[in-house]
């Protein structure tokens, strides 16, 4: 990294830290707040006088149920919407990453809360009924049902749901998309489309990811992380002086309209196959369905403690429900206070599993003749990201499920001398 991309990096990773701390700590102080104050039984009434007022009495409460969680959403949506305003067009937008609009920011905040209000709503609904009439072995239909329901939306958010918000496109035909199709079927991988997607219209920031069960697999990628098709890279002034370069370089160029940078956005198409054999390898080597194995066996783990401590009225009496028990406030005492110790140890087990995935899909991609390649591409990738090179072990190995790129660079060195 050159001196200025450095002091770059260094300088945006200092705003997100601070961020992250008064912005977790605000967190904090609003949920105590709420817990103090009783703002959870106070909502749960005002949910039972509107669902009242709808018609519903006392004795429908998965009515009531979804009138507390669309007001409690709402609530975090609006409390929230400072910060994530903060965050784009302040933080974001000062080190040259953000693309957006104001308006752009809240039509795709309200079509955002619009479509999580359609996925969530029903889903609680049949949720709590099949508590409600599941018996002494609920948990087991709980747990089916929300496996049923995750493996859904796998399938379908990319089809259906991100389409919403981002345009996909087919990769053109050329020499990228045969390379990848050729590496796709030398490793056995059933890919059967490669989409790009315009990331561009929101942030400059790249990424890769590929979706699918069985034999219909298909990749995205951002359009950012290609050097030939970013729209960034298509914007900017071909004309433009080395002051204007300059000034887009010291991050003081953000008014003009390209936000133009001196150097190319975006991977060759070697590192982007790269970065791809990276990806695959996650699925070659089962990264995928181990994630799934685990996360399914922590959600059953969770129902049946559930079941075993949904009767304690203790806990409903600790959090201000007196006379009342219902399943929706036990779900959200469980899953979310009671558990939240033993969630901390199984959030730092799975960012420890994580990084083992990410050195062994290193690794693949190295097997595939991808090391020189790769190595390239996560330099260029960190420097069009502005990631700050240096960690901290102990804070990396609590908070990142990605290797620092140091350690991930002498894997791949040592795999390169090798």
């Amino acid at each position: 990294m050159d001196v200025e991309t450095f002091e770059k990096s260094r300088l945006y990773q200092l705003d997100k830290s601070a961020f992250s701390f008064w912005s977790g700590l605000y967190s904090e102080v609003e949920g105590t707040v709420i817990l103090l104050c009783g703002g959870i039984p106070f909502l749960w009434s005002v949910s039972g006088e509107i669902s009242e007022y709808a018609g519903f009495g006392p004795e429908y409460e998965i009515s009531q149920s979804l009138v507390f969680l669309l007001l409690a959403t709402l609530f975090s949506a609006v409390t929230g919407l400072p910060w994530s305003l903060y965050n784009t067009f302040v933080i974001e937008e000062k080190h040259g990453f953000n693309q957006q609009t104001l308006g752009f920011f809240f039509k795709d905040a309200i079509k955002k809360f619009i479509v999580t209000q359609c996925i969530l709503l029903p889903v609680t609904a049949l949720l709590l009924y099949i508590i409600k009439i599941g018996g002494d072995y609920f948990f087991i239909y709980a747990w089916l049902f929300t496996l049923v329901v995750s493996l859904v939306l796998v399938t379908i958010y990319a089809d259906y749901i991100a389409p919403l918000f981002d345009k996909f496109i087919p990769l053109p035909e050329g020499e990228l998309k045969q390379q990848i199709e050729a590496m796709a079927k030398n490793i056995d991988f059933p890919l059967t489309k490669v989409y790009v997607v315009e990331g561009s219209k929101r942030s400059s920031h790249s990424n890769a990811y590929f979706y699918g069960f069985f034999k219909n697999k298909r990749i995205v990628l951002f359009d950012t992380l290609l050097e030939d098709y970013s729209a960034l890279n298509k914007e900017r002034p071909e004309d433009a002086g080395s002051e204007s370069q300059v000034a887009g370089e010291n991050g003081e160029g953000t008014e003009t309209p390209a936000k133009a940078k001196s150097k190319k956005q975006g991977c060759k198409n070697e590192e982007v196959l790269a970065v791809l054999g990276h990806e695959l390898g996650h699925w070659k080597l089962g990264h995928t369905i181990k994630n799934i194995v685990i996360s399914q066996m922590n959600s059953f783990l969770c129902f049946f403690l559930f079941a075993v401590l949904i009767g304690r009225k203790e806990l409903f009496t600790a959090f201000g429900f007196y006379n009342t028990q219902p399943t929706l406030i036990g779900l959200l005492i469980i899953f979310q206070f009671i558990f939240s110790p033993y969630n901390e140890v199984l959030s730092f087990c799975l960012t420890v599993l994580s990084r083992r995935f990410e050195f062994q899909a290193d690794a693949f991609a190295k097997d595939l003749g991808k090391a020189q390649d790769l190595y390239s591409a996560l330099i260029k990738l960190n420097k069009d990201n502005l990631g700050f090179p240096v960690s901290d072990w102990l804070f990396s190995m609590w908070h990142y499920s990605h290797p620092p790129l140091l350690e991930r660079l002498q894997a791949l060195k040592d795999s390169k001398q090798d």
